[in-house]
């Protein structure tokens, strides 16, 4: 048992895992795994780093993963994982996904940063008010495929038909693939191919973080606006100053999402979660977690809300993360 459990274990991480857990037959040794979407995302990173933390705390092993190249990791697509994953679910192995979820045939459950419309909600209101309520804006997302981003961007694109929004005018969703070039070279597109372009959202902690630098670099500080979702460590250079490139942003802490994630697993393999709505438990940490309906057919665990990063608060927070 202990075999196929190893030879599945690796077949999962291979192929894109967020999360799985494993109790082996014959003892009381308890593995478990995180794989993240890349080698060298500092977010993923931290992510694992949350995850690692509370499985050595817990007494059990840890295998991290950073893929050297970009894969279906963190489920850029929705349903690449499910062979897979499911395979792994057979053969008692526990599976949530993290961030970007995959679709719920591949998971047990989901742990989720920040609500869909919580998130979409904080994007669309910083823009109005960076905007001023008009003007040309652009997205610069991570991949086409990616849920999170995709369901973020929807649903902002719901809230931003109320009549309060009329006059922000999206021109464009810019896709850099959470690739530090390529989210470089859209950021640089944009303001070419729109020239009365003021502000640019990223969603996405590697785009945020190369437009702020491209805006910087190119002195386009007040002609050109930066908010979205970034890491606190990535983005105080550029929100310092007279003119920061970015005012404001938002993200959760992504240690607290790897832990999260942990939390979840050990219940799984220990307790009684299934990750059925309803279902609750607390974590060792003092939180408590409820599973709630995820709206995609799966279920999901929501962290918090957004956390609002600015030239105030940032200084206390770019070491942290």
């Amino acid at each position: 048992m202990k075999k196929l459990i190893a030879l599945l274990l690796t077949l999962v991480m291979v192929l894109g895992l967020a999360a799985c857990a494993a109790k082996t037959g014959g003892n009381d040794t308890q593995t478990y795994a995180i794989i993240t979407k890349a080698a060298g995302n500092p977010y993923n990173e931290r992510e694992a780093a949350g995850f690692e933390e509370v499985m050595k705390d817990a007494g059990y092993n840890a295998i991290v993963k950073h893929p050297a190249e970009f894969t279906a990791i963190a489920a850029n697509d929705f349903d690449a994982l499910e062979t897979a994953l499911k395979a792994a679910m057979d053969a008692g192995i526990k599976v949530v996904s993290c961030d970007s979820s995959c679709n719920p045939a591949s998971r047990m459950t989901h742990i989720n940063q920040a609500g869909v419309q919580e998130v979409a909600q904080c994007l669309v209101d910083a823009t109005y008010d960076l905007l001023g309520g008009e003007g040309d804006w652009a997205i610069l997302s991570a991949t086409s495929i990616a849920t999170n981003q995709n369901a973020w961007i929807d649903a902002m694109k719901e809230i931003l038909k109320d009549e309060k929004y009329a006059k922000m005018n999206l021109v464009e969703i810019a896709y850099g693939d959470d690739e530090q070039q390529k989210s470089v070279d859209e950021t640089k597109a944009l303001p070419q191919n729109y020239p009365n372009l003021k502000l640019i959202n990223a969603p996405t902690t590697v785009g945020i973080a190369a437009a702020a630098k491209v805006i910087t670099d190119e002195g386009l500080q007040g002609k050109v606006i930066v908010t979205g979702l970034g890491l606190p460590s990535e983005m105080a250079e550029f929100m310092t100053g007279d003119n920061p490139a970015c005012p404001y942003m938002f993200l959760w802490n992504p240690i607290d999402v790897g832990r999260s994630a942990a939390y979840a697993l050990i219940e799984m393999v220990n307790g009684s979660l299934t990750g059925a709505t309803g279902e609750s438990f607390t974590a060792k940490n003092g939180t408590t977690y409820t599973v709630t309906d995820a709206g995609d057919g799966g279920t999901e665990i929501i962290i918090g809300p957004p956390f609002e990063f600015n030239g105030d608060n940032i200084e206390d927070w770019k070491t942290v993360y």
